[in-house]
Protein backbone atom coordinates (compact mmCIF):
# COMPACT_ATOMS: atom_id res chain seq x y z
CA UNK A 1 0.00 0.00 0.00
CA UNK A 2 0.91 3.68 -0.88
CA UNK A 3 1.38 6.09 1.66
CA UNK A 4 -1.15 8.10 0.33
CA UNK A 5 -3.44 5.44 0.30
CA UNK A 6 -2.45 4.32 3.56
CA UNK A 7 -3.46 8.42 4.47
CA UNK A 8 -7.00 7.79 3.06
CA UNK A 9 -7.58 4.40 4.66
CA UNK A 10 -6.19 5.56 8.70
CA UNK A 11 -8.57 6.73 11.05
CA UNK A 12 -6.91 10.49 12.47
CA UNK A 13 -8.51 12.85 14.74
CA UNK A 14 -10.03 16.40 13.15
CA UNK A 15 -6.30 17.93 14.25
CA UNK A 16 -4.44 15.35 12.24
CA UNK A 17 -7.27 14.81 9.34
CA UNK A 18 -6.77 18.78 8.55
CA UNK A 19 -2.96 18.54 8.43
CA UNK A 20 -3.01 14.95 6.56
CA UNK A 21 -5.71 16.65 3.68
CA UNK A 22 -3.12 19.37 3.37
CA UNK A 23 -0.54 17.14 2.79
CA UNK A 24 -2.71 15.41 0.46
CA UNK A 25 -3.18 18.55 -1.31
CA UNK A 26 0.17 20.46 -1.53
CA UNK A 27 2.84 17.37 -1.08
CA UNK A 28 5.01 19.76 -3.09
CA UNK A 29 5.01 22.60 -0.84
CA UNK A 30 5.10 21.22 2.03
CA UNK A 31 8.36 19.62 1.69
CA UNK A 32 10.09 22.81 1.66
CA UNK A 33 9.00 24.06 5.00
CA UNK A 34 9.73 23.36 8.47
CA UNK A 35 8.06 21.59 10.95
CA UNK A 36 7.19 24.56 12.65
CA UNK A 37 6.07 26.31 9.33
CA UNK A 38 3.65 23.52 8.26
CA UNK A 39 2.13 23.24 12.35
CA UNK A 40 1.49 27.12 12.18
CA UNK A 41 -0.07 26.46 8.95
CA UNK A 42 -2.56 24.26 9.80
CA UNK A 43 -3.29 25.37 13.37
CA UNK A 44 -1.39 22.13 14.92
CA UNK A 45 0.64 21.98 17.67
CA UNK A 46 4.01 20.67 16.60
CA UNK A 47 3.47 17.19 17.65
CA UNK A 48 0.60 16.76 15.39
CA UNK A 49 3.20 15.93 13.06
CA UNK A 50 4.83 13.48 14.65
CA UNK A 51 1.27 11.40 15.86
CA UNK A 52 0.24 11.16 12.00
CA UNK A 53 4.23 10.05 11.28
CA UNK A 54 3.45 7.17 13.76
CA UNK A 55 -0.14 6.39 13.05
CA UNK A 56 1.74 5.66 9.48
CA UNK A 57 4.31 3.45 10.63
CA UNK A 58 7.04 5.60 10.69
CA UNK A 59 9.55 6.59 13.41
CA UNK A 60 8.97 10.87 12.89
CA UNK A 61 7.97 13.10 10.64
CA UNK A 62 11.53 13.38 9.26
CA UNK A 63 11.06 9.89 8.50
CA UNK A 64 7.43 9.99 6.85
CA UNK A 65 8.42 13.41 4.81
CA UNK A 66 11.58 12.07 3.08
CA UNK A 67 9.49 8.41 1.85
CA UNK A 68 6.57 10.97 1.18
CA UNK A 69 8.55 12.68 -1.39
CA UNK A 70 10.52 10.04 -2.70
CA UNK A 71 6.92 8.31 -3.66
CA UNK A 72 5.48 11.57 -4.67
CA UNK A 73 8.32 11.83 -7.09
CA UNK A 74 8.21 8.20 -8.41
CA UNK A 75 4.31 8.87 -9.22
CA UNK A 76 5.08 12.20 -11.29
CA UNK A 77 7.94 10.81 -12.97
CA UNK A 78 7.81 9.04 -16.39
CA UNK A 79 4.34 7.62 -18.25
CA UNK A 80 3.81 11.29 -18.75
CA UNK A 81 2.87 10.23 -22.43
CA UNK A 82 1.82 6.79 -22.12
CA UNK A 83 -1.42 5.28 -19.94
CA UNK A 84 -0.07 1.21 -18.65
CA UNK A 85 -3.35 0.45 -18.65
CA UNK A 86 -4.58 1.52 -22.17
CA UNK A 87 -1.76 1.86 -23.95
CA UNK A 88 -3.12 2.48 -27.50
CA UNK A 89 -6.80 3.54 -28.19
CA UNK A 90 -9.62 1.50 -30.40
CA UNK A 91 -8.85 4.40 -33.19
CA UNK A 92 -5.44 3.55 -33.57
CA UNK A 93 -3.72 1.90 -36.89
CA UNK A 94 -1.15 -0.80 -36.69
CA UNK A 95 1.85 1.24 -36.97
CA UNK A 96 0.74 3.66 -34.31
CA UNK A 97 -0.04 0.68 -31.89
CA UNK A 98 3.53 -0.72 -32.72
CA UNK A 99 4.74 2.94 -32.15
CA UNK A 100 2.97 3.09 -29.03
CA UNK A 101 4.24 -0.12 -27.73
CA UNK A 102 7.48 0.83 -28.19
CA UNK A 103 7.21 3.79 -26.16
CA UNK A 104 5.49 1.80 -23.27
CA UNK A 105 8.42 -0.34 -23.58
CA UNK A 106 11.00 2.20 -23.16
CA UNK A 107 9.17 3.68 -20.68
CA UNK A 108 9.01 0.94 -18.22
CA UNK A 109 12.11 0.08 -18.42
CA UNK A 110 13.92 4.33 -17.28
CA UNK A 111 10.49 3.55 -14.50
CA UNK A 112 12.34 0.59 -13.48
CA UNK A 113 15.86 1.51 -13.57
CA UNK A 114 14.56 4.37 -11.26
CA UNK A 115 13.96 1.79 -8.81
CA UNK A 116 17.10 0.00 -8.73
CA UNK A 117 18.84 0.72 -5.56
CA UNK A 118 22.75 0.19 -5.32
CA UNK A 119 22.38 -1.95 -1.70
CA UNK A 120 19.29 -3.47 -2.30
CA UNK A 121 21.04 -5.35 -5.77
CA UNK A 122 24.05 -6.10 -4.23
CA UNK A 123 22.43 -7.53 -1.32
CA UNK A 124 20.53 -9.88 -4.17
CA UNK A 125 23.96 -10.51 -5.97
CA UNK A 126 25.72 -11.87 -2.79
CA UNK A 127 22.24 -13.96 -1.96
CA UNK A 128 22.55 -15.81 -4.98
CA UNK A 129 26.40 -16.01 -5.45
CA UNK A 130 26.21 -17.93 -1.60
CA UNK A 131 23.23 -20.41 -2.71
CA UNK A 132 24.04 -23.52 -3.74
CA UNK A 133 20.35 -23.83 -4.67
CA UNK A 134 18.09 -21.02 -6.02
CA UNK A 135 14.14 -21.55 -6.14
CA UNK A 136 11.61 -19.15 -7.73
CA UNK A 137 8.27 -18.68 -6.79
CA UNK A 138 5.28 -16.89 -8.64
CA UNK A 139 2.10 -17.15 -9.73
CA UNK A 140 0.25 -16.99 -13.51
CA UNK A 141 2.33 -15.27 -15.90
CA UNK A 142 5.25 -15.03 -13.45
CA UNK A 143 5.88 -18.69 -13.70
CA UNK A 144 6.28 -18.58 -17.55
CA UNK A 145 8.62 -15.24 -17.52
CA UNK A 146 11.40 -16.47 -14.99
CA UNK A 147 11.45 -19.38 -17.19
CA UNK A 148 14.47 -17.63 -19.23
CA UNK A 149 16.10 -16.97 -16.01
CA UNK A 150 15.94 -20.81 -14.96
CA UNK A 151 17.91 -21.32 -18.29
CA UNK A 152 20.18 -18.80 -18.18
CA UNK A 153 21.11 -19.80 -14.53
CA UNK A 154 21.76 -23.30 -14.90
CA UNK A 155 23.56 -22.53 -18.10
CA UNK A 156 26.42 -21.04 -15.82
CA UNK A 157 25.88 -23.82 -13.23
CA UNK A 158 23.88 -21.91 -10.78
CA UNK A 159 21.37 -24.53 -10.00
CA UNK A 160 18.02 -22.66 -10.47
CA UNK A 161 14.70 -23.93 -10.39
CA UNK A 162 10.67 -22.87 -10.10
CA UNK A 163 8.29 -24.15 -7.38
CA UNK A 164 5.73 -26.44 -8.54
CA UNK A 165 2.32 -25.33 -8.63
CA UNK A 166 0.37 -27.00 -5.89
CA UNK A 167 3.64 -27.94 -3.96
CA UNK A 168 5.13 -24.59 -3.66
CA UNK A 169 4.99 -24.51 0.30
CA UNK A 170 5.84 -28.42 0.96
CA UNK A 171 9.21 -27.05 -1.35
CA UNK A 172 9.56 -23.97 0.69
CA UNK A 173 9.85 -25.78 3.68
CA UNK A 174 12.25 -28.65 2.10
CA UNK A 175 14.96 -26.06 0.88
CA UNK A 176 18.48 -26.75 2.21
CA UNK A 177 19.95 -24.17 4.30
CA UNK A 178 22.74 -22.65 1.90
CA UNK A 179 19.65 -22.14 -0.31
CA UNK A 180 18.09 -18.68 -1.82
CA UNK A 181 14.71 -17.89 -3.06
CA UNK A 182 13.43 -15.27 -5.70
CA UNK A 183 9.33 -14.43 -4.98
CA UNK A 184 7.90 -12.85 -7.35
CA UNK A 185 4.43 -10.93 -6.71
CA UNK A 186 2.88 -7.73 -8.24
CA UNK A 187 0.81 -7.00 -5.23
CA UNK A 188 3.00 -8.67 -2.70
CA UNK A 189 -0.21 -9.89 -0.97
CA UNK A 190 -1.02 -12.63 -2.92
CA UNK A 191 -2.29 -15.72 -0.05
CA UNK A 192 -0.22 -18.35 -1.14
CA UNK A 193 3.22 -16.57 -1.53
CA UNK A 194 2.25 -14.63 1.76
CA UNK A 195 2.42 -17.84 2.94
CA UNK A 196 5.54 -19.03 1.62
CA UNK A 197 7.68 -15.78 2.80
CA UNK A 198 6.36 -16.41 6.23
CA UNK A 199 7.41 -20.25 5.95
CA UNK A 200 11.11 -18.84 4.65
CA UNK A 201 11.32 -16.40 7.01
CA UNK A 202 10.83 -19.13 9.91
CA UNK A 203 13.17 -21.60 8.32
CA UNK A 204 15.91 -18.65 7.91
CA UNK A 205 15.85 -19.40 4.11
CA UNK A 206 16.94 -15.96 2.99
CA UNK A 207 14.64 -14.64 -0.24
CA UNK A 208 14.29 -11.95 -2.60
CA UNK A 209 10.93 -10.09 -3.21
CA UNK A 210 10.05 -8.72 -6.72
CA UNK A 211 7.40 -6.55 -5.85
CA UNK A 212 5.63 -3.31 -6.61
CA UNK A 213 6.56 0.06 -4.09
CA UNK A 214 5.03 0.69 -1.00
CA UNK A 215 4.34 -1.48 1.78
CA UNK A 216 3.42 -5.22 1.48
CA UNK A 217 3.56 -7.94 3.61
CA UNK A 218 6.08 -10.14 1.39
CA UNK A 219 8.43 -7.29 1.17
CA UNK A 220 8.27 -6.26 5.06
CA UNK A 221 9.56 -10.21 5.14
CA UNK A 222 12.14 -10.11 2.66
CA UNK A 223 15.91 -10.58 3.14
CA UNK A 224 15.72 -7.50 0.34
CA UNK A 225 13.86 -6.44 -2.08
CA UNK A 226 13.68 -5.09 -5.74
CA UNK A 227 10.63 -2.80 -7.08
CA UNK A 228 8.71 -3.31 -10.22
CA UNK A 229 7.11 -0.70 -12.40
CA UNK A 230 4.05 0.33 -10.40
CA UNK A 231 1.57 1.66 -12.78
CA UNK A 232 -0.85 -1.25 -13.64
CA UNK A 233 -4.42 -1.90 -12.30
CA UNK A 234 -5.31 -5.40 -11.14
CA UNK A 235 -7.38 -5.93 -14.59
CA UNK A 236 -9.04 -3.27 -16.00
CA UNK A 237 -6.15 -3.07 -18.72
CA UNK A 238 -5.30 -4.17 -22.13
CA UNK A 239 -2.83 -6.91 -20.47
CA UNK A 240 0.36 -6.80 -18.32
CA UNK A 241 2.44 -4.93 -20.67
CA UNK A 242 4.38 -3.41 -18.18
CA UNK A 243 4.81 -5.35 -14.94
CA UNK A 244 5.73 -8.10 -17.60
CA UNK A 245 8.93 -5.75 -19.19
CA UNK A 246 9.65 -4.92 -15.34
CA UNK A 247 9.78 -8.63 -14.34
CA UNK A 248 11.85 -9.72 -17.20
CA UNK A 249 14.16 -6.69 -16.96
CA UNK A 250 14.70 -7.28 -13.25
CA UNK A 251 15.30 -10.99 -13.50
CA UNK A 252 18.42 -10.17 -16.32
CA UNK A 253 19.83 -7.88 -13.92
CA UNK A 254 20.07 -10.30 -11.60
CA UNK A 255 21.62 -13.08 -13.93
CA UNK A 256 23.90 -10.25 -15.64
CA UNK A 257 24.94 -9.44 -11.77
CA UNK A 258 25.91 -12.99 -11.14
CA UNK A 259 27.38 -13.76 -14.18
CA UNK A 260 29.38 -11.15 -14.07
CA UNK A 261 31.03 -11.85 -10.91
CA UNK A 262 33.50 -14.51 -13.02
CA UNK A 263 33.14 -12.68 -16.13
CA UNK A 264 35.30 -14.55 -18.35
CA UNK A 265 35.17 -18.14 -16.84
CA UNK A 266 31.28 -17.84 -17.11
CA UNK A 267 31.72 -16.68 -20.94
CA UNK A 268 34.39 -19.45 -21.58
CA UNK A 269 31.76 -21.76 -20.35
CA UNK A 270 29.10 -20.70 -22.28
CA UNK A 271 31.21 -21.17 -25.67
CA UNK A 272 32.82 -24.45 -25.00
CA UNK A 273 29.20 -25.88 -24.14
CA UNK A 274 27.54 -23.98 -27.03
CA UNK A 275 30.15 -25.02 -29.49
CA UNK A 276 29.87 -28.75 -28.28
CA UNK A 277 25.94 -28.81 -28.15
CA UNK A 278 24.08 -25.99 -30.47
CA UNK A 279 24.53 -27.30 -34.06
CA UNK A 280 21.94 -25.35 -35.88
CA UNK A 281 22.66 -24.03 -39.53
CA UNK A 282 22.69 -20.71 -40.40
CA UNK A 283 22.26 -19.06 -43.63
CA UNK A 284 22.41 -15.32 -41.90
CA UNK A 285 26.42 -14.21 -41.74
CA UNK A 286 25.89 -12.23 -38.91
CA UNK A 287 24.67 -14.98 -37.14
CA UNK A 288 27.67 -17.52 -37.89
CA UNK A 289 30.34 -18.25 -35.13
CA UNK A 290 33.90 -17.41 -35.47
CA UNK A 291 36.54 -19.56 -35.33
CA UNK A 292 37.57 -20.78 -31.25
CA UNK A 293 41.27 -18.93 -31.83
CA UNK A 294 39.38 -15.76 -32.93
CA UNK A 295 37.08 -15.37 -29.63
CA UNK A 296 38.63 -12.41 -27.41
CA UNK A 297 38.61 -14.43 -24.06
CA UNK A 298 41.72 -14.36 -21.76
CA UNK A 299 44.15 -17.54 -22.67
CA UNK A 300 43.30 -19.12 -19.47
CA UNK A 301 39.55 -19.38 -19.70
CA UNK A 302 39.86 -21.02 -23.32
CA UNK A 303 37.85 -23.79 -23.90
CA UNK A 304 39.38 -26.76 -24.27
Amino acid sequence: MLIRERMQATHFSSAEQQLVDDILQHSQVLQELTVQQIAQRNFVHPSTLIRVAKKLGFSGWVELKEAFAKEEQYLTGHFQEIDANLPFAPTDGITTIAQKLTRLEQSTLEDTLSLVHHDELNTAKQLLLAADQIKVFGSNANRLISQDFLLKMNRIGKMTSQATPGEAAYESLNMPPKSCAILISYTGENQELRQIAKLLQQEQIPFIAITSIGDNEIARRATCRLNMTTRERLYSKIGNFSINTSVTYLLNLLYCCVFSEHYQANLAHLIKTGSLIDKRPSTVAIMEEPPLSDIQIQDSFLPN
